[in-house]
């Protein structure tokens, strides 16, 4: 008993067709080429995917306490600009409106890394501020100094410049520190996506 074909949606051009054979599901051997050829490309993404991850990983064995910490400060520099960002803040030693368009803005410590390093990653020692501040001023300290008490009071600068306890950063503490960043970079991100649409 001969049964018929019944007509189908072709995959690559959505049309309707009857198939000849049984198994066709394009309507041409041109949407039959492009469903293959999106095929390939699907696999080679995912090879290539799979690739650079093995590759991380392959990297990640080879890095060094020195490479980890700038990998998690790039991560919390980048959390501090977005947060200060959606605050709405201005440049915490002048007090002047940040250019949020270009590459103006730095994440400038009030104790810097070099004096401080143990508070490389304390928030409250971080904040948005213009590049020519940060680095053709040296930071402007005192300007630094007065925005900050403005914005965590003088209590919590007083702590922050009487903290002297040294802190060690294994390699699992700055990935942790990474990842803990990197969740709150795409938390601000989503935020901002929301006010940008409403």
């Amino acid at each position: 008993m001969n049964r018929a074909i019944k007509p189908r949606t072709c995959r690559a051009c959505k049309t309707a067709f009857t198939p000849v054979m049984p198994l066709a599901v394009c309507c041409s051997p041109v949407c039959a080429l492009q469903v293959a050829r999106a095929k390939r490309e699907k696999a080679e993404r995912a090879t290539a995917i799979q690739e650079r991850r093995v590759t991380q990983e392959k990297m990640e064995k080879f890095k060094r306490l020195p490479d980890w910490i700038a990998d998690t400060q790039k991560v919390f520099n980048k959390f501090v600009r977005l947060r200060d960002q959606l605050a709405g803040h201005t440049c915490i030693s002048s007090g002047r409106v940040l250019d949020w368009s270009g590459n103006g803005v730095d994440a400038g410590h009030f104790r810097s890394r070099g004096s401080a390093p143990h508070l490389r990653f304390d928030e409250r020692n971080c904040h948005s501020q213009s590049k020519y501040e940060n680095r053709y001023m040296s930071g402007n300290a005192p300007g630094y100094r007065i925005g900050l008490i403005a914005r965590i009071g003088i209590e919590a600068v007083q702590t922050l410049e009487a903290d002297q306890k040294p802190r060690k950063y294994t390699i699992d503490d700055l990935k942790a520190l990474k990842a803990h960043y990197a969740a709150k970079v795409k938390e601000l991100q989503a935020t901002q996506k929301q006010m940008e649409t409403a």
